[in-house]
């Protein structure tokens, strides 16, 4: 009898793998040395009057987002804010709870099938607009730095190699118009059936379209502005949640902690990012003057308003783009078969 050779771990079971690893390993640096009785009793001072600004902050910043995105969509069709605002809620829902930013995939299938556009133009708006997050994020910490003083070790590092990557890769999407007819010609010379090369081309198509859809001045201009406003929302929910624990954080400060959570969440990481932002909370909040247990709390108690705000409106969104009159999808092409 020839004998079976076991079956190689998959790519996925490698990536999960390292990425529970990865968390439980910061989740132990996070808590090493904090007190529990510590935490319990910042928890005790809260004031809870800042709970109700802070969920309503939190979800005009989702509301907004979805205003931004709806600029780069409007480059192929103008959408109600509001749907655009269900799709982002449900896109943060699949992120928080799912690996891999799952949640952006889902967002735009959601949109698509709501909305009649073609769920690859969809997608390449959602990751045009998350590398100009990137490039953002470092631009910030940029300003705020020079006024904080010192920083993690890793901060710096990071904000310069996530600086180098969100540069070359907008870049890149700068310079696709004038790689549309290249990739046409690649994908028309692979060896595949006349079938598959034609749907491919038309993918491809509907993605570059997506990509290009910021090259626009006034678009331009609409998505900066309001990713100047996404921010300062941002930034603001961070402050409240310190006043809600008697931290008073200022500004710069919330900024350069937005900073280091986004670009940590570039790693791979756990649903809800259990441990990146533990660790990230741990190492950065002491140098503002507070506890590494004054940090865990509040950097706890940050998630959980967060996860509250987008459960809320990531559930009703399912409901709204699941129900209601939808719009007949664009023409795309037939499955691969």
């Amino acid at each position: 009898m020839e004998q079976q050779t076991p079956s190689k771990p998959s790519y996925r079971g490698w990536y999960l793998a390292l990425t529970v690893i990865l968390a439980a390993i910061l989740l132990v640096l996070a808590i090493r040395g904090v007190s529990w009785q510590e935490m319990l009793q910042t928890l005790r001072q809260a004031e809870p009057k800042y709970l109700a600004l802070i969920i309503g902050v939190g979800s005009l910043s989702i509301f907004i987002r979805g205003m931004r995105w709806g600029v780069l969509i409007s480059a192929e069709k103008k959408v109600n804010p509001f749907t655009m605002f269900w799709a982002t809620s449900v896109g943060y829902v699949g992120n928080t709870f799912l690996p891999a930013r799952a949640g952006e995939v889902i967002r735009s299938v959601m949109l698509g099938a709501r909305t009649g556009i073609a769920k690859s133009y969809i997608l390449a708006t959602a990751i045009t607009e998350r590398i100009f997050d990137v490039v953002t994020l470092v631009l910030i910490g940029v300003v705020v730095v020079p006024g904080i003083g010192s920083l993690p070790d890793w901060l710096p590092q990071a904000m310069r190699v996530m600086g180098i990557l969100g540069v070359a890769a907008i870049v890149f999407l700068l310079l696709l118009p004038r790689m549309r007819g290249l990739a046409t010609r690649l994908v028309s010379k692979l060896p595949l059936p006349e079938k598959w090369r034609s749907n491919i081309d038309h993918l491809l198509h509907d993605f570059l379209l997506g990509a290009e859809a910021f090259i626009h001045p006034r678009r331009a201009a609409g998505f900066l502005g309001l990713s100047v406003l996404v921010w300062l929302l941002d930034a603001t929910g961070a402050v409240l949640m310190s006043l809600a624990l008697n931290l008073h954080f200022t500004y710069p400060q919330a900024f350069l902690l937005l900073v280091a959570m986004g670009l940590s969440s570039a790693i791979p990481s756990t649903p809800g990012y259990v441990g990146i932002y533990q660790f990230v909370a741990v190492t950065l909040l002491p140098l503002y003057g507070a506890t590494r247990s004054e940090a865990l709390t509040y950097i706890l108690a940050l998630q959980a308003s967060t996860v509250l705000t987008i459960l809320v409106w990531g559930t009703i969104g399912f409901w709204r783009l699941n129900t209601g009159k939808r719009q007949q999808p664009d023409a795309e092409p037939p499955p691969l078969v």
